[in-house]
C-alpha cells in the first residue's frame, strides 16, 4: 500500500466518525494535558529557586570559613597562602562585626559585612532593587547595601523607596579594658543607601573593606570566596582546604543536590499525571477495538481485492499513532493555556500587592516535544493489538460479519 493511500485512508475516521474520534483525542489530550501542567508545575518550582542563584563564576567558587579547631583563623596571611594552591585564582575576604544602625532616630542591630567587590561576584550577592558593588567602587566610601530584613526593622514596606536614604552606624567591638564587655565606636558620617540585596532573613549592612579599615583595624576574616579555573579544580581544590582543617562549601554542590530533589519532585507529580494517562489510553484502546469490530466487514472487503495482512494492519496502527499524536498536541495546547493563564493571574495579584512576579509553571520545548512523541506512541501501544488482530482475520470470515 503507497503511503499517500495509507495516509488517506487513516485520516478518513475523521469523516466517518467525526464525534467520537475527537472525543478519543479530547479524552487522550486530557490525559497528557495532566502530565504536561504537573510536570510544568516542577520545572517551574525549580527555575524559581534557582533562579534566585547566580551562575558563573558563584558555581567556580568555594566558601572557606575556620572550624575553630587547630587554631585556625582566616588572616591575610591566609589568601595568600590560599592564592598559592594550584587551581585558584583569586581568594576575597569577608569581615563581619555586629553593629547599631540609625535611620531617622531609629536604631536597630545589624552586622556589618565588609567585602571586596570580587567577593559579591563569588557569593553571588545581587541587589534586588538599586545597584550592588562593582569592581570601579572598590574605593567607595560613602554608599552601603542593605539586606530586606534590616528595612523591616524601620517599618520599610516598599524596599526600592529606601533606596538613596542616608543611614549611619556605631561599631561594637570588643573591650580591650574589661573583658567580656563591649565598646561602640561611632563613625561620624552617614552613608547612601545604593542597593538592596536578595538576601532574605539576615539583618546585613555591606559596605566596602577598605572603608571599615579606617575606622577599625581587622586582624581576622569572617569568610573567604575562593576562586578556582575550572569544575575540574572545584574537588581537588576543595579537598586540600579540607584536609588544612577549613570548613568549606561549595553552591555547585547546593544547585546539584536542589536539582535532584527536583527531579524527584517531577517524577512524582508525573507519576500522577501518568495515571490519567493511562486512563485515556485505556478508552483509546477501547475505541480502537470497537473500530475493529464495526469495520470487520470493510476488512474482509480489503482483504479479497488485494491487502495484505501487513497493509491492513498498518492502516489500524497509522490510526492510532494519528489519534495518540493528535491527543498529545491537544493536551499540550490544554496544558501550557492553563500553566499560562495562571501565570499571569499570579503576576497580576503580586502586582496589586506589591509582591515579586513569578512563573510558576515551566514549559520547556524539549519536554513539550517529548510529550508530543511520547503521546504518539502510546498511540503506537494501544493500537497494536487490534490492528494484529485485524491483519489476522479471515477474509471469506470477515466478509460475512455482521
Amino acid at each position: 500500500m503507497r503511503i499517500q493511500d495509507l495516509a488517506q485512508l487513516s485520516t478518513r475516521m475523521f469523516k466517518t466518525n467525526p464525534l467520537r474520534t475527537w472525543l478519543t483525542i479530547l479524552g487522550m489530550g486530557v490525559g497528557t494535558g495532566a502530565v504536561v501542567v504537573l510536570v510544568g508545575l516542577g520545572f517551574g518550582l525549580q527555575k524559581i529557586i534557582l533562579e534566585q542563584i547566580v551562575f558563573g563564576e558563584t558555581l567556580l567558587s568555594l566558601g572557606v570559613s575556620a572550624t575553630g579547631a587547630q587554631n585556625l583563623n582566616l588572616t591575610t596571611e591566609t589568601i595568600d597562602q590560599f592564592e598559592e594552591i594550584p587551581g585558584v585564582l583569586d581568594a576575597a575576604p569577608m569581615a563581619r562585626l555586629p553593629g547599631l544602625i540609625t535611620y531617622k532616630g531609629l536604631t536597630g542591630n545589624v552586622f556589618i559585612q565588609a567585602v571586596e567587590p570580587p567577593y559579591l561576584r563569588y557569593a553571588g550577592i545581587t541587589s534586588s532593587y538599586g545597584q550592588v558593588f562593582t569592581d570601579v567602587d572598590a574605593g567607595d566610601t560613602s554608599s552601603i547595601m542593605l539586606s530586606p530584613a534590616v528595612l523591616k526593622l524601620f517599618g520599610i514596606e516598599d524596599p526600592a523607596s529606601f533606596v538613596g536614604e542616608r543611614v549611619s552606624f556605631r561599631l561594637l567591638i570588643p573591650s580591650t579594658a574589661v573583658p567580656g564587655q563591649v565598646d561602640e565606636v561611632p563613625i561620624a558620617k552617614e552613608y547612601i543607601v545604593r542597593g538592596i540585596t536578595k538576601e532574605e532573613g539576615v539583618l546585613n549592612a555591606l559596605m566596602m573593606l577598605p572603608e571599615l579599615r579606617s575606622h577599625v583595624g581587622i586582624e581576622e576574616y569572617e569568610r573567604i570566596q575562593v576562586r578556582v579555573d575550572s569544575n575540574e579544580s572545584l574537588p581537588v581544590v576543595e579537598a586540600e582546604l579540607i584536609e588544612m582543617g577549613y570548613r568549606v562549601t561549595a553552591l555547585s554542590k547546593t544547585v546539584e543536590q536542589a536539582s535532584q530533589i527536583f527531579q524527584g519532585i517531577q517524577i512524582v507529580l508525573a507519576t500522577f499525571g501518568g495515571i490519567a494517562l493511562i486512563v485515556s489510553a485505556i478508552g483509546m484502546f477501547n475505541t480502537m477495538t470497537v473500530t475493529l469490530l464495526e469495520r470487520t466487514k470493510e476488512i474482509g472487503i480489503m482483504r479479497t481485492i488485494g491487502a495484505s495482512p501487513k497493509d491492513v494492519k498498518n492502516l489500524f496502527i497509522s490510526e492510532s499513532i494519528v489519534v495518540g499524536f493528535l491527543g498529545g498536541l491537544s493536551g499540550i495546547l490544554m496544558g501550557v493555556i492553563f500553566g499560562v493563564t495562571i501565570n499571569i493571574f499570579l503576576n497580576f495579584v503580586a502586582g496589586q500587592f506589591g509582591g515579586q512576579a513569578v512563573n510558576l509553571f515551566s514549559f520547556p520545548l524539549t519536554f513539550l516535544l517529548f510529550i508530543a512523541l511520547f503521546s504518539a506512541a502510546v498511540g503506537y501501544l494501544t493500537g497494536v493489538f487490534p490492528a494484529r488482530r485485524a491483519s489476522t482475520l479471515n477474509p471469506l470470515d470477515a466478509i460475512r460479519y455482521e
